[in-house]
């Protein structure tokens, strides 16, 4: 997949996304907020306008597509860019994981990965902003945000590759 950026000087943004069979969907993103959607049928036709949307209701729509809301899924990491160098991952935390049974002030999960704990996802439903004294348990899913580097540390820590790490 192939995405190509480019400026409109006074109005925004034009991103056109290689979407197969040489369609491309190309979204503008004007200076207010607002995001036209568009479908060229070849790389040379013209755009046909699909739909427009306010720029709350665009975000709302993007995490959607991203799989923030929900992760159709079974994998035991799903990466989203929040922001250039800003991740959200979601990790499982496995029987043997050095960190089950630890409260999150305990684990220094921030302090050794440089990773923040979002939310812990448990037996179906979500604890947003979980505090320092929270359990983390063997079946949860950790919601965490942090640069590659930092994520990649905390996907050592997790899985207990690096019991060692400090």
């Amino acid at each position: 997949m192939t995405v190509y950026e480019s400026d409109l000087p006074g109005v925004g943004k034009k991103f056109e996304v290689e979407i197969g069979d040489e369609q491309r969907l190309v979204i503008v993103t004007h200076n207010t907020g607002k995001r036209e959607v568009f479908l060229k049928a070849t790389e040379g036709a013209d755009s046909e306008k699909l739909f427009e949307l306010p720029d709350r209701l665009a975000r709302t729509v993007g995490t959607i597509l991203e799989g923030a809301h929900f992760q159709p899924v079974q994998s035991e990491q799903v990466e989203t860019m929040l922001a250039e160098g800003t991740f959200m991952e979601w990790y499982n935390v496995d029987d043997g994981s050095e960190i089950a049974g630890q409260t999150l002030a305990d684990a220094r999960v921030r302090e050794r990965t440089g990773v923040s704990v979002a939310a812990i996802e448990r037996d179906g439903s979500v604890m947003p902003s979980p505090q320092a004294d929270t359990v983390i348990k063997a079946g949860d899913t950790l919601v965490v945000i942090g640069s590659q580097e930092d994520l990649q540390k905390f996907d050592s820590f997790v899985s207990n590759d690096a019991a060692n790490s400090e």
